[in-house]
């Protein structure tokens, strides 16, 4: 394949990407008709079928690139790092439709019958590598375990954007992932370290 046809299969590939997200986002799975996709991605049905084989796949495609849509945003490390993930996941699910779909994909695969959990499994990896910083750092407790807590986080961010999506459409989103840690973090943190974490919910918007 010549460059010119690398790189339009590539401007292709991220085409049918944000028109599904968009799609999956506003209509949900069963809702997001293969036609409304392609028209929006102004894409033929063969350029669908050879990036992901199937609506499902595109699905699949969406719901993994999740951490592409925050982490290269990010410069911070250790226990702030963790911290900055969540605040920009918090800002960028109000104005990103890819990650919005990601996020909703995952959360109602059961009714498209799949049940992958690499999404998930991939912000606990993520999210414990920032831990297992933090801890060579000496911001954690001694008894604080990497892989429980990044799970935990994992389960505690879903839950509270669900709650906020139900309540105010996401726009209070910042403000309860706020209130998250600042419940979280003397139970995990030292308080020197604690003192030094930066909760201010707009490093989502800035990073």
């Amino acid at each position: 394949m010549t460059r010119p046809a690398q790189e339009r299969a590539v401007r292709t590939r991220e085409a049918l990407l944000r028109a599904g997200a968009e799609v999956f986002d506003e209509y949900g799975y069963a809702g997001a008709g293969i036609t409304r996709i392609l028209e929006r991605a102004g894409v033929t049905a063969g350029a669908l079928y050879f990036h992901f084989k199937s609506k499902e796949g595109l699905a699949l495609a969406i719901m993994g690139v999740q951490p592409q849509q925050i982490e290269p945003n990010l410069s911070s490390h250790g226990l702030q790092r963790l911290v900055d993930i969540t605040f920009v996941w918090a800002y960028e699910l109000q104005v990103n439709p890819i990650l919005r779909a990601g996020v909703r994909l995952s959360v109602e695969q059961g009714s498209f019958g799949v049940q992958d959990p690499s999404s998930y499994l991939g912000w606990k990896e993520i999210m414990a590598d920032c831990l297992q910083s933090a801890d060579r750092e000496g911001e954690l407790l001694p008894e604080v375990h990497s892989e429980e807590i990044a799970e935990f986080v994992v389960g505690a961010c879903t839950g509270v954007q669900l709650y906020s999506q139900l309540v105010s459409n996401r726009c209070d989103l910042p403000e309860r992932t706020v209130r998250m840690w600042r419940m979280l973090l003397p139970g995990i943190a030292r308080p020197e370290a604690i003192a030094g974490i930066r909760l201010d919910p707009r490093r989502g918007e800035t990073a």
